[in-house]
């Protein structure tokens, strides 16, 4: 893909919006295309009582990635929205930034899969996320 359509994409991102959830966590998304989007959270502020990176926190970051990337993929007039995620943590994140790597498993007309791999400063991998988006018509506006 091109840079010009790479910075397309991620325009496209910035302009919709993330949501307030990922505002609130502080999400960024860094690269934003229908082949790869990546973005970054802080652990910061984002922990379970023990000091580690909250589960939930991960699966934000990959639903973020995930349901915005099918989003693109269905394009305009079209919506993607999430039918199924699941994660699977295997290193627990305690400081730094979290950085989600977000690649289509498949794009199709109706259904669009993600795979999210979420690594921690020093690259190592903490979670693996699989989210499933059901992509259809877009509401007629009222």
């Amino acid at each position: 893909m091109s840079d010009v359509a790479k910075s397309e994409g991620l325009e496209w991102a910035t302009a919709r919006g993330m949501g307030a959830l990922a505002e609130k966590m502080g999400i960024e998304f860094t690269e934003f295309s229908i082949e790869r989007s990546v973005g970054t959270m802080p652990v910061e502020g984002n922990t379970q009582p023990v000091g580690l990176l909250h589960g939930g926190a991960y699966v934000v970051l990959g639903e973020s990635l995930g349901s915005m990337a099918a989003n693109l993929h269905a394009g305009p007039g079209r919506l993607a929205v999430g039918v199924d995620i699941n994660a699977t943590h295997t290193r627990s994140a305690t400081s730094g930034i979290v950085t989600g790597v977000c690649t289509p498993i498949h794009l199709g007309r109706s259904i669009a899969v993600h795979e999210i791999v979420v690594t921690d400063d020093q690259g190592r991998r903490c979670s693996t996320i699989r989210i499933t988006n059901m992509i259809k018509d877009a509401p007629k506006a009222r």
